[in-house]
């Protein structure tokens, strides 16, 4: 795994946290650290498409993004977690697993 792709890791990692901030913030440091978390994402998502297929990279996002945030919502909130959604996040995680496989790195379609 390159470093383009460990980038739209951290990238899905931050919108965890601004996804959460965007619940759960109710004071001005919990909202700034949300608005911070959106810019940092967003950022380190914009410069790994620009060396990774824009598709590919958004739908990696999205759903490592999906199913960090029911993760989350599961371990931190309490929120229940049923067998459904529990293989419904497996099947999402390898959809985009998948996607990445196939995903042929030096084809930069939409990116220049």
């Amino acid at each position: 795994m390159n470093s383009n792709w460990l980038q739209v890791i951290l990238a899905a990692v931050f919108e965890v946290g601004w996804v959460i901030g965007l619940k759960h913030a109710e004071g001005l440091l919990e909202w700034t650290g949300t608005v911070i978390a959106i810019i940092i994402s967003f950022y380190i998502l914009i410069k790994s498409s620009e060396k990774l297929p824009v598709g590919t990279v958004y739908a990696v996002f999205v759903g490592l993004g999906t199913a960090g945030t029911v993760l989350a919502d599961t371990l931190l909130f309490g929120e229940a977690m049923s067998i459904a959604k529990s293989l419904l996040i497996v099947l999402l995680l390898a959809g985009v697993i998948g996607l990445k496989l196939v995903t042929n790195e030096t084809e930069k379609k939409g990116a220049e």
